[in-house]
């Protein structure tokens, strides 16, 4: 009996947290290669595809009064001969003429098997409004050199990394920002049957607030409310229009328990930012977080008139803490640095993840801003060791995800703002206490750490 309940209890925690093995470790090894081999793949694929345009249109000459161009003409071939529809096969094309002609370094880059389609196709789609040939080279080359060093991340990330870069070297990049946000304003549409529909443009910080808040507002109502979330959502923009602090409960029970819950609690934004941005002074951009993108510098000084404004002071050189649990000053710089979950292509937003010890701190692993990063508690759960260390290991000036089965990844040694993450883990104070995971503050939700350098509700 005894061995039975053993069994079963090294049997859920192989589930939990499996074992690295020389099996798995080829089947990982195996699981890589073949991704790189479809990569370089897919990259051939649409090296032939702007060949057999170039070839196409060199044997005829453009007109603009064809109905059917050449981009048209060659869709249709690519489309018969992979067996995809006549809208696939001219996004394939756009993407082989964007290889071909616009982004030729990155594409090497692809043909090497270094990145995937997604990947490539995303920093297509965000250079795709650049006109002026010198810009995009330099785009391109800048591009190339780092793509390929990045760490995997989601697509969303990936944009604010290319857009970044954009940033630097496209000026008219700041004209199509401004005219962007003057632009922006709210529309409604006609009553038909009882519905209008809403449509508009925000400031990002505004709409992920109000994004914020209407999740809130539709989540205090009892479970019993039969509307579904998105409708419940549609009902809470009323509610706030109305002031209300909560969203009216339908399910027409007397003993509704909706009524008795506590009205959400203020919304709050976190916004990193440089203080040379704040005084109109620096030219670097904002990140907000859990949020993909970047906050342009000409926006920051307005949000932060209207902000809480906290410092954010880099521990550098500083001694490690004495304590197991890091002070505020430093749990707030490593949520700011890392920005969100490091292992590799997580995006849950900091707040909500875990400090972690990269060496335990049973084990001699300090208290510092280079022996903690944020995990996210899935993945801390799936990928954590066995006593309780990290899933992210530091060596030198490169640091590695390891996941379950002993397999480094890259993970980046800079947020995606460019903020230093303090690399070097240090050894600390010897302790007997065990190793664990400090919690986010808040049980788990970010809306209760108030973070540097610009908050506001």
């Amino acid at each position: 009996m005894f061995e039975e309940v053993i069994a079963s209890f090294d049997e859920l925690f192989e589930r939990h947290h499996p074992s690295a093995t020389p099996a798995s470790a080829a089947l990982l090894e195996r699981i890589g290669v073949f991704a790189r081999v479809e990569n370089r793949a897919a990259a051939e694929q649409l090296t032939a595809i702007g060949e057999l345009f170039a070839y196409r249109l060199s044997r005829c000459s453009e007109c603009e009064d064809w109905a059917v161009d050449t981009e048209a003409a060659v869709s249709a071939e690519v489309a018969a001969q992979l067996r995809i529809s006549q809208g696939l096969a001219a996004s394939r094309v756009r993407y082989a003429r964007a290889m071909r002609e616009r982004l030729p370094k990155v594409g090497e880059v692809f043909k090497a098997g270094d990145i995937n389609y997604r990947m490539f196709q995303t920093i297509v789609f965000r250079t795709d409004l650049i006109t002026d040939p010198d810009v995009l080279a330099q785009v391109d080359g800048q591009v190339a050199a780092n793509v390929a060093r990045w760490p995997s991340m989601t697509q969303g990330r990936l944009g604010a990394q290319v857009d970044k870069v954009v940033a630097r070297v496209d000026a008219d990049a700041v004209r199509r920002r401004l005219q962007r946000q003057s632009d922006r304003a709210i529309w409604i549409g006609e009553v038909y049957e009882g519905v209008a529909e809403l449509s508009g443009s925000l400031l990002g910080p505004d709409a992920h607030a109000l994004d914020q808040r209407l999740d809130a507002l539709a989540g205090t109502v009892c479970e019993h409310d039969p509307r579904s979330r998105d409708q419940r959502r549609a009902d809470a923009l009323g509610a706030l229009a109305a002031g209300a602090d909560r969203l009216g409960c339908r399910c027409g029970r007397a003993e509704c328990a909706a009524g008795k819950r506590p009205a959400p609690g203020p919304v709050v934004i976190h916004v990193i930012a440089e203080r040379p941005a704040l005084e109109r002074m620096g030219a670097a951009p904002a990140s907000e977080l859990g949020a993909d993108g970047l906050i342009p510098p000409d926006l920051i000084t307005e949000l932060a008139a209207s902000a809480r404004l906290v410092p954010l002071i880099h521990p550098g050189d500083a001694a490690p803490e004495r304590g197991y649990v890091p002070s505020k000053a430093l749990a707030d710089f490593v949520r700011c640095r890392d920005l969100t979950c490091r292992w590799p292509g997580c995006d849950r937003p900091a707040t909500d993840c875990d400090l972690d010890h990269t060496i335990p701190y049973a084990a001699g692993g300090a208290t510092h801003a280079s022996n903690l990063k944020c995990l996210c508690r899935t993945l801390r759960r799936q990928h954590g060791r066995r006593h309780h260390g990290s899933a992210v290991a530091g060596a030198g000036e490169r640091v590695a995800a390891v996941a379950s089965a002993g397999t480094p990844h890259a993970v980046a040694t800079e947020n995606h703002r460019g903020l230093p993450m303090v690399r070097h883990p240090r050894p600390g104070r010897r302790r007997g206490r065990r190793a664990g995971v400090l919690r986010p503050p808040g049980g788990g939700r970010g809306c209760g750490t108030h973070l540097p350098a610009v908050t506001w509700q």
